[in-house]
């Protein structure tokens, strides 16, 4: 018996770390290339307590008051977006939303990728490191870090 759980949990290894690639393009992105658009989504609820809406709010100033010409282009755009609402049940369940969050969607010639940001969490007793923190972020994003 003990022989064949050695088994199996090797197997298992072996699946895992083998596991499968994903072979399709949309799926994976080019971290070097350019960015042909990010998008910043501060996603909450109906009701928001101080801390979702101070994220919200230092997104929002950040974006206005460090990318107005990348917002006038088009290469980056700032949503608020509430989960609750019907009308949002698209972008939602694009993004894998579950709670108050923010995310950063980032387009590309090959693919989309979103990640949420946690950190920005960390950062809502001083809206000055917040916004030098997401502004930093974004630039690199533009440049395609």
């Amino acid at each position: 018996m003990l022989i064949f759980v050695g088994f199996v949990t090797v197997i298992l290894m072996i699946l895992i770390i083998a596991g499968p690639k994903s072979n399709n393009p949309k799926m994976d992105i080019n971290a070097t290339s350019e960015p042909n658009k990010i998008e910043v989504i501060h996603f909450h609820g109906t009701q928001q307590c101080y801390s979702c809406i101070t994220v919200g709010k230092y997104a929002e100033d950040t974006i206005n008051t460090y990318f107005a010409e990348e917002v006038k282009s088009g290469k980056i755009s700032f949503a608020h977006i509430n989960v609750d609402s019907p009308e949002n049940l698209e972008i939602v369940k694009k993004y894998g939303v579950t709670s108050a969050s923010l995310w950063i969607g980032v387009y590309n010639e090959n693919a989309f990728h979103k990640e949420q940001n946690l950190n920005v969490w960390y950062k809502i007793d001083n809206k000055e490191d917040y916004m030098n923190y997401l502004k930093d972020l974004l630039e690199k994003k533009l440049q395609g870090a």
